[in-house]
C-alpha cells in the first residue's frame, strides 16, 4: 500500500499569500493601456506639424523684414515736396520722430544693417563712383556735405574721445551720425585731414624726408615741370604706426601706399589721390564681373617721394615725373594664393605679362564706362626680386606701354 506524502503544515498558506503579494506588485508595476487620442485634442504637435509652423514663421518674419527695408528705402528716394504735395508723412521722418523723443528709443538701438543701409544713401557722392570709397581726404578741414539725412539729424566726428561738430586740424576723424540723443559711429567712413604743403621745410616734415617736386624748382629745374597734374601737392597725409591701417576702400588701406623707405621713421607723409583709389576699385570689381578673384590684391608700389622716386630701390626705367609722385599712380598685382607673385589670370599655366595684360583689359573697360578714369595702364614682365605687375594712373589722358622694370 503505497503512502502519498502530503506537504508540510501551513506551506501551502503560505504559498497561497506569496502569490498574491506576486500579483498586486505586478499590477502596481505595469502601465495603463495607452488610449488613442484625436490629434486635436492632444497636448502639442507632431515633427512634422512643428517643421510646418517653423516654415510658416520663418516666412512671415522676412516677409515683414522685407516690406520694411522696402518701405524704408522707398521713403528716401521720394522727394519730401511730393510727400508734401499729398499731405503724406514720410515713414522715415515718423521712424525719426520716435528716435528724438525722450521716451522712445534713441539711434543707440539702430540695428548695424539699418546704420549701414541709412548711411550708404547719406554719403553715397563721397563714397566715390566705385562706391566702395571708405574715406574722404581734405587740406582744409570742412564737415562733410551729406547727400540726405533724416529728419533732425546731424553728423559729428570723433577723434580718440574728441567729439566736435567739424573736423579740425591735422588727423583721422570717425563720422558719427547723431539723431536727438543718441549718437552712432557711421561704420568704416572717415575723415582725413590733411597737412598742408607748406608745412615741408628744407625737403622735410618733421623728421621725414621727402625732397622737393620738380615744380619746386622753377624754370631752373630739369624738366621745367608745369603747374596743374605736375603741380606740387596740396597737402600730405599724415601716417603714423596706430593709423597706419585705415581703411581708404574697400581693399586698400593707408600703409599700402607709403613709400618704401626711412623704416624707423614715424611719422610718415603720403600723399594720395581718391580718384587713384576710386579707378583701383572700378578696376577689381571689373575683374571679378568677368570671373577673376581679386581680393588679393597687392600694392607692389604706391606714393613715392621725390627722393626715393631719383634714387631709391631699383630706379630703372622710372620717369622723372612719375605719377607714383603726386598720389594718383599705384604698381599692382593680384595675388590670391599667397605666394608673393602675381596668380595665373589667363590660365594658361605660367606666371607672365601676360597675366597683367588681363588687368589692363579691365582698365580698358574701366575707362571705356567712365572718362574721367582715363590715365596710364603699363604692363610690365617679372624682374629680380618681383614678378609680373601692372602700373594703373589717372593722370588724364590715355597712355599706354610694356616695360621690364619700375613703373
Amino acid at each position: 500500500m503505497s503512502t502519498q506524502s502530503s506537504p508540510p503544515h501551513g506551506a501551502e498558506a503560505t504559498g497561497s499569500v506569496d502569490d498574491h503579494w506576486r500579483t498586486l506588485a505586478d499590477r502596481a508595476m505595469s502601465l495603463p493601456e495607452r488610449r488613442r487620442v484625436r490629434w486635436w485634442n492632444g497636448s502639442g504637435l507632431s515633427p512634422r506639424g512643428e517643421q510646418v509652423v517653423d516654415a510658416v514663421a520663418g516666412f512671415v518674419v522676412l516677409a515683414l523684414a522685407t516690406g520694411w527695408l522696402w518701405s524704408f528705402n522707398e521713403a528716401l528716394s521720394t522727394p519730401r515736396s511730393s510727400l508734401a504735395s499729398v499731405g503724406a508723412s514720410s515713414p522715415v521722418r515718423t521712424i525719426a520722430s520716435a528716435l528724438t523723443s525722450p521716451r522712445a528709443p534713441t539711434t543707440a538701438y539702430l540695428t548695424g544693417a539699418a546704420l549701414d543701409a541709412l548711411t550708404a544713401r547719406m554719403l553715397a557722392s563721397s563714397r566715390g563712383v566705385s562706391g566702395k570709397l571708405r574715406a574722404t581726404f581734405q587740406t582744409e578741414p570742412a564737415p562733410i556735405k551729406p547727400d540726405t539725412l533724416p529728419p533732425g539729424g546731424s553728423l559729428a566726428y570723433a577723434r580718440g574721445k574728441e567729439v566736435v561738430t567739424e573736423p579740425k586740424g591735422v588727423g583721422i576723424w570717425r563720422v558719427l551720425l547723431s539723431i536727438g540723443n543718441g549718437v552712432r559711429p557711421v561704420s568704416s567712413f572717415n575723415v582725413i585731414t590733411e597737412l598742408p604743403f607748406s608745412a615741408k621745410k628744407n625737403g622735410r616734415v618733421g623728421l621725414y624726408y621727402i625732397g622737393n617736386w620738380p615744380a619746386e624748382r622753377g624754370a631752373s629745374g630739369p624738366s621745367k615741370a608745369p603747374g596743374g597734374a605736375y603741380g606740387n601737392p596740396e597737402g600730405f597725409i599724415e601716417v603714423t604706426p596706430e593709423n597706419a591701417d585705415t581703411p581708404v576702400s574697400e581693399h586698400f588701406k593707408l600703409r599700402d601706399f607709403l613709400t618704401h623707405d626711412q623704416p624707423n621713421v614715424w611719422p610718415k607723409y603720403l600723399v594720395l589721390r581718391p580718384k587713384l583709389v576710386d579707378k583701383l576699385e572700378l578696376v577689381l570689381s571689373d575683374l571679378e564681373a568677368h570671373g577673376i578673384g581679386a581680393q588679393g590684391v597687392k600694392v607692389m608700389s604706391g606714393f613715392r617721394t621725390p627722393q626715393y622716386n631719383a634714387t631709391g630701390g631699383n630706379t630703372g626705367g622710372r620717369a622723372s615725373l612719375s605719377r607714383h609722385m603726386y598720389g594718383d599712380a599705384s604698381d599692382i598685382y593680384i595675388d590670391n594664393n599667397g605666394d608673393g607673385q602675381m596668380d595665373d589670370l589667363n590660365h594658361d599655366g605660367r606666371i607672365s605679362i601676360d597675366d597683367a595684360r588681363v588687368i589692363a583689359e579691365a582698365v580698358d573697360r574701366v575707362e571705356a564706362a567712365h572718362p574721367e578714369m582715363t590715365g596710364g595702364a603699363g604692363v610690365y614682365t617679372a624682374a629680380p626680386g618681383h614678378g609680373p605687375f601692372i602700373h594703373i594712373d589717372t593722370r588724364g589722358y590715355r597712355a599706354r606701354w610694356s616695360g621690364t622694370s619700375g613703373g
